[in-house]
């Protein structure tokens, strides 16, 4: 498929007119758009913090949460392309304490949980498709009940503890969205015998000349850190300082664990957008492999709205309410075209910071956003991504 006419100036004015009126709404962002040759937009607005003089700039480092999820997957693609990795299998023959875990059925009377067998096994299709049984405790419950009344850990302390959950429900009979993504990057880490960073560095970042990407906070990655925010009740931003990825993970987490800048990220987009291939046009992903990964694996399963259950962290969250939204390996695909000119079968998804993006195979472009604020869903950081979409999509129209 040959790329349309870009008109690059067109497209990065409309960016930039976007992020830099998102400020003071938001305190800082940074924003890019690409083809699958090059960027045709980077810009930064706003401040590192609410509190601090320091600019954001496009350098500037965030915890990009579940927009890690895409990369994790990709690793998992390159070993379905080696022959090291079956995804119909159970996921236990790699990861043996998958298979060990329960599906949870509510609570008794005391208020335990109520604990049964699967009826199947976990495989790594279902990991990477969000049908395993896992949850966030911030989207769901019975999570958020197993965290305040059982102790069970949050998942940003990034501990196997914080993973060894029961499941919601029997593998592959609903979609939730959930902490499968961590557990394929364990059995990433499992099939390779190497830790997940280690595998991304050696297969995905140097090969895409993403320099500031990893799950260790380095001191370097640290120091051009954005900061965490609260967005109070009356609309208020209240820094987070305590709140720092840890610098030396017990578990690197595929799901939400990397701290990387948009300039990064829009390397990896790019290379989606260029059928596998980096920018010196070495191949980290077999062009088949693109196209099958980027259709719709879920069936007649469907993505569902994602309740904000702990207020702090998410409010209810909706990619385009009342539009169909299927599953890649491993994206949202909208089913239909988007308000915001995003034509059907795109790929996309978002981190709990309100951190966004979008690859858009049909017309070659794709762009990335990326706030420090929670909770998810905010509708200023969410308001201004979909502004810019909107607003490079009516660009690209003329």
């Amino acid at each position: 498929m040959s790329a349309p006419m870009i008109d690059a100036d067109k497209v990065a004015a409309a960016a930039a007119e976007v992020v830099n009126g998102a400020v003071p709404a938001v305190p800082g962002v940074v924003a890019g758009i690409t083809t699958d040759r090059e960027n045709i937009y980077l810009g930064a607005a706003g401040k590192r913090s609410v509190d601090s003089d320091v600019p954001m700039t496009t350098d500037t480092t965030f915890a990009i949460f579940s927009t890690t999820k895409a990369l994790t997957a990709t690793a998992a693609l390159q070993l379905i392309e080696s022959g090291d990795l079956d995804i119909e299998a159970p996921a236990k023959a790699y990861v043996p304490a998958i298979g060990e875990l329960q599906v949870i059925d509510g609570f008794d009377d005391a208020g335990e949980p109520i604990l049964r067998a699967l009826a199947s096994d976990i495989t790594t299709r279902q990991l990477l498709l969000h049908t395993a049984g896992f949850g966030y405790d911030f989207f769901n419950e019975t999570y958020n009940r197993l965290a305040t009344e059982h102790g069970q850990p949050s998942i940003v302390t990034a501990t196997m503890e914080s993973l060894t959950t029961p499941l919601l429900f029997d593998p592959g009979t609903q979609w939730e969205y959930g902490t499968n993504m961590d557990w394929c990057g364990l059995v990433v880490e499992a099939i390779t015998g190497k830790r997940l960073d280690d595998v991304m560095k050696e297969r995905i970042f140097t090969p895409l000349g993403m320099n500031s990407s990893s799950f260790r906070l380095t001191e370097d990655l640290r120091s051009r850190l954005a900061t965490m925010h609260q967005r109070e009740a009356d609309g208020s931003l209240r820094p987070l300082h305590d709140f720092v990825p840890p610098a030396e993970p017990e578990v690197h987490m595929g799901g939400h664990g990397i701290i990387s800048t948009v300039e990064d990220y829009l390397k990896f987009i790019r290379m989606w957008l260029n059928d596998g291939r980096s920018d010196s046009g070495e191949e980290v992903l077999r062009s088949q492999t693109v196209e099958f990964a980027a259709q719709n694996h879920l069936g007649d399963l469907k993505v569902k709205m994602l309740p904000g259950v702990i207020a702090s962290l998410s409010n209810d969250a909706e990619f385009f309410p009342g539009q169909s939204k299927s599953w890649s390996y491993s994206f949202m695909v909208n089913d239909e075209e988007a308000p915001t000119g995003r034509p059907a079968g795109s790929l996309g998804w978002a981190g709990l910071a309100n951190l966004y993006y979008w690859i858009d195979r049909r017309n070659h472009i794709g762009g990335y956003w990326a706030t420090q604020i929670f909770p998810f869903a905010d509708p200023a950081s969410v308001g201004g991504y979909l502004d810019m979409e909107t607003a490079v999509y009516r660009a690209l129209r003329g």
